[in-house]
């Protein structure tokens, strides 16, 4: 059983705001036949389509890394804006699939009821991790297997973990992976939750190489720096582009870039938005790095011709100082915005 809920013209018509005389970009995505999903999926390639955008609209992967809720609500905010923004000449509209989103309902609730004080409950929200790992992994499978990019939006970053198990699992291949992300996300392995996602990935050896960009030296444990330095993955700290001025983060990117090259797999793209200055995320910042900066970091990677999946995790609506509704606004234009970045940068290119 596939736990997914597809997105049909209801679904859609839910977010879109048609305007006379103007086209928009959900009025041109393709939708799935939920009867064949992975017969629906290969067709729309074959007719053009390179894209599939897919939901998680969970939160208890942070909350099970002891964080804060919110990152439920990342993937209604992106829709919001998404569908009504512009078709145009300069985005192919058509190449994208609206996929729909991860049965997390379920889970969700669930969640509610432990007290995460006690070591059991957490270890139940840690358990509850593990079923949604599957849900999304056997849906990122179906869609590498059926040559589409996955673009990932909303939930925690342990949505990472069966990001990679299931486009190693379509590959055949270990990834390699860059994250723009101030937590290296490379915690213990203590029971599922956002905070480990890489650390699992590694162990299972669906991720060969590892690059942190923009890692902030005193938000990652002594422990997390021992366990990269196990695996030889390097990083570029916050610290050294901002504080002490080593690298430019242009030049950052390119440690990235050419380390990725070097690795010869499959390239995966991370973003968590509390990488961002002011972006309402579940763990919030006033000293990240600028939107603009974020944009250009995924159209930097996205030019990789190997670059094969976009995650954008941890938006957090509610966490927004002024409240929910300047979080859907904020969380929605950022994720619009960077999701533009990848898709428009791929579509200019000429491999």
């Amino acid at each position: 059983m596939t736990h997914l809920i597809t997105a049909d013209r209801d679904y859609l018509a839910s977010y879109l705001k048609p305007r006379p005389n103007e086209r928009k970009v959900g009025q041109q995505v393709k939708l799935v036949d939920n009867d064949n999903l992975s017969d629906s999926l290969k067709d729309l390639q074959q007719s053009g389509a390179k894209f599939v955008l897919l939901g998680i609209p969970e939160d208890i992967g942070p909350r099970a890394n002891l964080g804060k809720g919110g990152a439920d609500l990342g993937w209604h905010a992106f829709l919001n804006n998404f569908v009504n923004l512009q078709h145009n000449e300069f985005i192919k509209s058509d190449e994208l699939i609206l996929l729909g989103h991860i049965e997390c309902d379920d889970l969700q609730r669930h969640s509610q009821t432990l007290d995460l004080s006690d070591q059991q409950g957490l270890a139940a929200l840690r358990m509850l991790v593990e079923q949604l790992d599957k849900r999304v992994s056997d849906v990122i499978e179906l869609i590498g297997q059926s040559q589409l990019i996955p673009i990932v939006i909303g939930g925690g970053h342990n949505n990472a973990l069966p990001i990679l198990q299931g486009m190693s699992k379509a590959q055949n291949q270990p990834l390699a992976v860059v994250n723009l992300d101030p937590h290296t996300d490379f915690r213990l392995l203590e029971g599922r939750h956002s905070g480990n996602g890489f650390s699992y990935a590694a162990k299972q050896q669906v991720m060969s190489h590892y690059f942190s960009l923009g890692m902030h030296e005193l938000k990652n444990s002594s422990k997390n720096l021992a366990s990269l330095k196990q695996y030889d993955f390097p990083f570029v700290s916050f610290q050294q582009i901002v504080n002490y001025r080593e690298f430019s983060f242009e030049q950052a990117i390119t440690q990235a870039t050419d380390y990725l090259d070097a690795s010869e797999q499959p390239i995966g793209i991370e973003l968590d938005l509390d990488c961002i200055s002011y972006m309402p995320a579940s763990a919030y910042t006033n000293a990240g790095f600028s939107l603009s900066d974020a944009q250009y970091y995924i159209h930097r990677i996205a030019q990789l011709k190997r670059s094969c999946y976009l995650h954008l995790a941890e938006g957090a609506p509610c966490q927004h100082p002024a409240g929910l509704e300047a979080g859907m606004s904020d969380i929605g234009q950022g994720l619009a915005n960077l999701v533009c970045s990848f898709i428009q940068t791929k579509q200019r290119a000429t491999f």
